[in-house]
């Protein structure tokens, strides 16, 4: 199984970057990640609405330029849905049990997700009500696709 994350804009705190390649060793006894990190967009300042929608059209063509139509696509966004941590690795079970052999999972900038990358998505999940940054968000989102695979294989782990 493959699972990729397709991130806007970069890692810049040491501190995230160890801890993304914590997660990224702990990933590889049960899938093959890859980390692909699309360029953002400067935002300027007391920017329109109609520069913030160029804005997300050039990071979502971006994002889906990554995307093969074969893979199974779920979002983060605000409005998805929120599983627990039992509840997402039955879904990863089940994508995979489908016969998906690759899952994206997509964090938009920081102006969110293009209505094109939500189309495309197979599933919308959200972690929280709260805004996290989003270099944050991938240590976190890491970590439960690594949560999910140990209680997929009914190791300790998740408490």
């Amino acid at each position: 199984m493959k699972i990729k994350l397709i991130t806007v804009g970069k890692i810049k705190e040491k501190f995230f970057k160890d801890a993304i390649l914590e997660y990224s060793k702990r990933l590889s006894k049960f899938c093959n990640l890859e980390i692909i990190e699309v360029q953002d967009e400067m935002t300027p300042d007391k920017a329109t609405d109609v520069e913030n929608q160029k804005i997300l059209e050039k990071e979502g063509d971006r994002i889906l330029s990554k995307i093969k139509d074969s893979e199974f696509l779920i979002t983060l966004e605000i409005e998805g849905k929120k599983l627990s941590s039992e509840d997402l690795a039955k879904k990863l079970s089940s994508i995979c049990l489908s016969g998906q052999s690759t899952i994206d999972f997509v964090i938009g900038g920081s102006l969110g997700l293009d209505k094109k990358v939500k189309a495309r998505s197979d599933f919308s999940l959200s972690f929280s009500d709260m805004t996290f940054p989003h270099q944050l968000m991938r240590v976190i989102v890491l970590e439960q696709i690594y949560r999910a695979f140990k209680i997929n294989a009914n190791e300790p782990y998740h408490k």
